[in-house]
């Protein structure tokens, strides 16, 4: 691949989003120009309301643009696909298959034409593995914690093996606990695959922690990107050592900064 393609690996190029509504169109997004390097972690942060959830799912190809368009790897993104494989915060997990059946159903998808049902189960065992459930790959979703789910809804996404990982807020339903050890398990697992991923939260401390850049989003409507953070600390990232760390605060600052003295709080302006 191209060192052009390894820099703009996912280019979005002057996106707007309008949706039809009985009290005519709402401009959900406006002039969206973004580009992601292969390997990078980007998070999305701003108010409800701000497109963010809109933004990713145009990057998925759930939702097709008004205006503009999205590339990723070099071809324009024209539906959804395997090349960008989405977490929800619902897991939706299959409740009549195992954890590793529920798995193996998107391995299946993506590579049943190209490998055996031996290697593609190799592959599921691994990806199991990789996310720390090999001890319980043969449960049933019902049989797990809300924290195992989402490291299997993890584990099927990775293990199709993406150009670009998509999570939606999926850690925004569990304790703070659990929180914490899934966002330490993603640190190491995309240190491991290398992914490219895009993130949308509502945590600064969770966006801090876990980007390479924060990619901040003005109110809506007609939401736009307002600025963009980058932050340099070195990786491998302890959180612990972090809470001490001055660079860490100044990067925490600058986002809550914006978010709340620059874009105020919305729901608060319309009351």
């Amino acid at each position: 691949m191209s060192t052009l393609h390894l820099d703009r690996y996912l280019l979005i190029q002057g996106v707007q989003q309008t949706f039809k509504t009985k009290k005519g169109p709402f401009v959900a997004l406006k002039d969206i120009e973004l580009t992601v390097k292969k390997g990078e972690f980007i998070t999305l942060i701003g108010h409800s309301g701000c497109g963010k959830s809109t933004l990713l799912n145009l990057i998925a190809g759930l939702t097709m643009p008004t205006e503009g368009r999205l590339i990723c790897a070099g071809r324009e993104i024209a539906g959804p696909g395997p090349s960008r494989a989405v977490v929800f915060q619902n897991h939706s997990l299959l409740p009549w298959l195992t954890c590793f059946d529920n798995v193996y159903l998107g391995v299946e998808r993506v590579f049943a034409e190209s490998e055996s049902k031996k290697q593609l189960q190799e592959r599921t065992a691994e990806v199991m593995a990789l996310v720390g459930l090999s001890h319980a790959q043969h449960k049933l979703p019902h049989e797990v914690s809300g924290g195992m789910k989402q490291r299997v809804g993890i584990a099927r996404a990775l293990a199709m093996e993406p150009q670009v990982l998509l999570l939606d807020e999926p850690f925004g339903a569990l304790d703070a606990l659990t929180r914490a050890n899934l966002q330490d398990e993603l640190m190491r697992i995309m240190a491991a695959k290398q992914s490219t991923a895009v993130m949308v939260t509502h945590d600064v401390d969770e966006a801090v922690l876990l980007s390479d850049r924060i990619v901040m989003m003005t109110n809506g409507p007609a939401a736009k990107i307002g600025e963009i953070v980058s932050v340099a600390l070195d990786r491998p990232r302890d959180r612990v050592a972090l809470a001490n760390s001055v660079q860490y605060q100044e990067y925490r600052t600058e986002v809550i900064d914006f978010l709340y003295r620059k874009q105020g709080n919305p729901a608060l302006k319309a009351a």
